[in-house]
C-alpha cells in the first residue's frame, strides 16, 4: 500500500489515503517519488478544466528513484534517479516523424488507463503519472534519467516548470541576444521563463504580475524590470523599450486578458508565446486590421516545444554550471496535506513553485 493525495471526482477535494499499488507490468517501471512539483495544470485536471478520468492520482512534475521494472524494460534500471514525462513520445505517430515530439498524438494514452486500486475501484494516474504519492508506475519511456549533480528533490522541477520554461524560450521563441522579453505572470513556469531569457543573453526583461510581492522574485530571476498587471501594463512596457514593444513576450498565466496584454506589449513583427493553458471560455479577439498592420507572430508551446531526452541534459549543464538555479524557483516546501494549500495560493497569484517532498 501506498500513502497518496486521492481526487475522488472532479470537482472534489484531495483526500489522503493508501492505494494498492501493483507491480510494474510489461514495459512499465516503478518508482518511488523524492518530490513533486504543484503545478497550475494539477489544479486545472481537479476542477475539470483539462480532462482526467477520476478518481485519480495527480501530480505530472516529479522525480524519484527506480524500485522495480517489468518484462522487457532495458532503458532504466532499479537504483536508476529517474525524472518522469508526463507527456513521453510514442515515437511512431505523425507529429513524432516530423520531428514534433511535444505533439505526439498519443503522449496521453497512459492518463485514460487504471493503474492502481482505492476503495474496490479503478484508479487513473493524473496526466499518466500520478506523482501526489509515495510511489509510482508509469511507461518505462516516462522515465528520463536524470543526470548526474542534479539533486533528486529539485530534480523534479525539470518534468514541468523548467522544461516549458525553458523550451518557451529557446525552442518557441528563440530568443536572441540582445532581443527585450516581457514574461507575463511569475510562478514556476514565469520564473523559469525568466531564468532562461537571462541566459539567453536577453534584455531588457520584463516581467509581468498581478501581485506586487512576486517582485523580488522576478528581479532575482533575471528580470530587470518590474511591471504590476493592470490596463496600462503594455504601454508601461513599449516605455521601457523605447517606444517600440517587446520583441518577444511570453504568456504563462493562460487567460484571455494577459495573451491580449502580451500580444499588445509585442513589437511590430515581434513574437508572442503562449504557455498558459487556459480554458475554452477564454475567448481572445484581434481586429483584421491589427493583424496586417502590427505583422506579429502569435503561437502556441506545448511543454516547451522540448525532447526532454535531449533538452533536460542540456539544462543541467546550465544547471551544474550555476546559470540555472532550480531551488530557487521553489517558494514553499510542503507534504501531501499542503496540496489544497498550494492550489488556493495558485488561486490567489501567490508563490511561485510548491513543492512536495517526500524524502
Amino acid at each position: 500500500m501506498v500513502r497518496a493525495a486521492v481526487l475522488p471526482a472532479v470537482g472534489s477535494a484531495l483526500r489522503l489515503a493508501e492505494i494498492d499499488l501493483p507491480a510494474p507490468g510489461p514495459g512499465q517501471v516503478r518508482v518511488r517519488l523524492a518530490a513533486a512539483g504543484v503545478c497550475h495544470s494539477d489544479l486545472s485536471l481537479s476542477n475539470g478544466t483539462l480532462k482526467q478520468p477520476a478518481p485519480a492520482v495527480l501530480g505530472h512534475e516529479g522525480a524519484g528513484t527506480v524500485t522495480a521494472v517489468g518484462p522487457d524494460v532495458t532503458a532504466v534500471a532499479p537504483g536508476d534517479r529517474v525524472v518522469l514525462n508526463w507527456a513521453p513520445s510514442c515515437g511512431s505517430c505523425h507529429f513524432c516523424g516530423l520531428g514534433e515530439v511535444w505533439l505526439c498524438a498519443n503522449a496521453g494514452a497512459a492518463a485514460a488507463v487504471p493503474y492502481a486500486r482505492w476503495e474496490g475501484g479503478d484508479l487513473y494516474p493524473g496526466l499518466g503519472t500520478a506523482a501526489f504519492a509515495e510511489e509510482t508506475v508509469v511507461p518505462a519511456h516516462a522515465a528520463i534519467p536524470l543526470p548526474e549533480g542534479i539533486g533528486l528533490a529539485d530534480g523534479a522541477l525539470l518534468g514541468c516548470a523548467v522544461l516549458t520554461g525553458w523550451g518557451a524560450v529557446h525552442n518557441a521563441a528563440r530568443v536572441r541576444a540582445g532581443e527585450s522579453v516581457a514574461v507575463f505572470g511569475v510562478g514556476g513556469v514565469g520564473l523559469a521563463v525568466l531564468q532562461a531569457a537571462r541566459i539567453a543573453g536577453a534584455g531588457p526583461i520584463v516581467a509581468v504580475d498581478v501581485s506586487p510581492a512576486k517582485e523580488e522574485l522576478a528581479l532575482a530571476a533575471g528580470a530587470t524590470d518590474f511591471v504590476l498587471a493592470s490596463d496600462s501594463a503594455a504601454k508601461e512596457i513599449r516605455r521601457l523599450t523605447g517606444g517600440i514593444g517587446a520583441d518577444v513576450a511570453i504568456e504563462c498565466v493562460g487567460r484571455a486578458d494577459t495573451i491580449r496584454a502580451a500580444w499588445s506589449s509585442t513589437r511590430r513583427g515581434g513574437r508572442t508565446t503562449v504557455v498558459g493553458i487556459g480554458g475554452q471560455d477564454q475567448q481572445v479577439a484581434f481586429s483584421a486590421l491589427e493583424l496586417f498592420y502590427f505583422g506579429r507572430t502569435l503561437a502556441g508551446c506545448v511543454y516547451g516545444n522540448s525532447n526532454p531526452a535531449t533538452d533536460i541534459p542540456l539544462i543541467a549543464d546550465h544547471v551544474r554550471a550555476g546559470r540555472f538555479d532550480l531551488s530557487s524557483l521553489v517558494t514553499d516546501r510542503i507534504d501531501l496535506a499542503g496540496i489544497p494549500t498550494a492550489f488556493e495560493a495558485m488561486l490567489a497569484g501567490q508563490g511561485g513553485r510548491a513543492l512536495v517532498v517526500f524524502e
